[in-house]
């Protein structure tokens, strides 16, 4: 019985084992977050046949206390609030525009980084598999999904090697289906169920993309 993955790529393969099944003959888009996302998206995108892209998002964390998200920002001017966080720690206004602007900033170097002048994938009538490493609270995910949502696909799925059980309700609320290879009762967080979660470089993810992009390539060629 799997109880740990070894690292993202495993991580990724068994998450694709457990997707087969639930999209079996749909028309496909794999979208990973960057960064951790992307060697599980990979692996998804890979072993079912489907073509790989990113989708930019941003957690807003609270300054001194970057772990605690106040939301999430993502590509298309999406902006997700968490008022879990916000309303009782009395978060002023000003402080959340000022991180929302800070990772604005970084979201747009990370498009030009990881697409260059191409274009995001045409989402219209496919089912989105939405991949990242884990959920912890989910709220960098909801932003995703609300910003795919804004595109028109036919279905969006949530896939994750491993999520708390909390995430997963909240996520089933915005999006069409969420799978996570594990549930774990006690959760504790994303990385203690890896025995490997070195961080993943913008190299990394560049060169996965471009490994992807080649792999499409050659099928459609053969």
């Amino acid at each position: 019985m799997l109880t740990r993955f070894h690292d993202r790529r495993e991580a990724g393969r068994h998450l694709a084992t457990a997707l087969r099944p639930l999209v079996a003959g749909e028309p496909l888009q794999v979208l990973a977050l960057p960064r951790g996302g992307v060697p599980v998206g990979y692996e998804v995108a890979l072993a079912l046949g489907a073509p790989l892209d990113v989708f930019l998002v941003r957690k807003l964390g609270l300054p001194g206390q970057e772990e605690l998200a106040m939301g999430a920002i993502a590509e298309g001017g999406v902006q997700v609030l968490n008022r879990d966080v916000i309303e009782p720690l009395r978060i002023p206004h000003r402080v959340i525009e000022q991180v929302a602007a800070s990772e604005q900033a970084e979201l747009a170097r990370r498009q030009r980084l990881y697409r260059g002048d191409a274009a995001p994938a045409d989402l219209r009538g496919r089912t989105v598999l939405v991949v990242d490493d884990g959920l912890a609270t989910g709220s960098t995910m909801a932003a995703a999904v609300a910003g795919i949502r804004a595109q028109d696909p036919a279905r969006i799925v949530v896939a994750v090697p491993v999520a708390s059980r909390e995430a997963m309700a909240a996520l089933r609320e915005v999006a069409d289906e969420c799978v996570s290879a594990l549930t774990p009762a006690a959760f504790g967080g994303v990385g203690q169920w890896y025995e490997d979660f070195r961080q993943t470089s913008d190299d990394e993810v560049r060169a996965l993309l471009e490994a992807a992009r080649h792999h499409a390539l050659a099928s459609r060629a053969s």
